[in-house]
């Protein structure tokens, strides 16, 4: 097994957290603009029925192109969070392979 280096793992952690918080904040950001934006076109088609009007929103090219970006925020942030899991991962694999490494060490003795 390689060699695990805890503290790169933990730089790793560290030094993305803030790209991880900034992706999850624009899909969650998109997710309730989604609402406003579905509004804001309804109200374009205000002499339709309601059923109309959603139908008329949902197949606008700019709900369409909100939902696009939505999907690219949605698979940002999830990379960065399984990235982070990863790191955090190894740092528990480290945490293991040490206890393991200190319990040989007094059987030996």
């Amino acid at each position: 097994m390689r060699d695990i280096d805890p503290n790169q793992a933990i730089d790793y952690i560290l030094k993305n957290s803030e790209q991880f918080a900034q992706a999850k904040a624009e899909r969650i950001y998109l997710e309730e603009f989604r609402k406003s934006k579905k509004a804001l076109l309804m109200q374009k088609h205000r002499e339709e029925s309601i059923g109309a009007q959603e139908r008329e929103a949902y197949a606008h090219p700019e709900y369409k192109e909100l939902l696009e970006g939505l999907r690219a925020a949605i698979e940002r942030e999830e990379k960065l969070r399984w990235d982070l899991v990863a790191a955090q991962a190894r740092v528990d694999v480290w945490r293991s392979l040490e206890a393991s490494n200190r319990r040989e060490g007094r059987a030996v003795a």
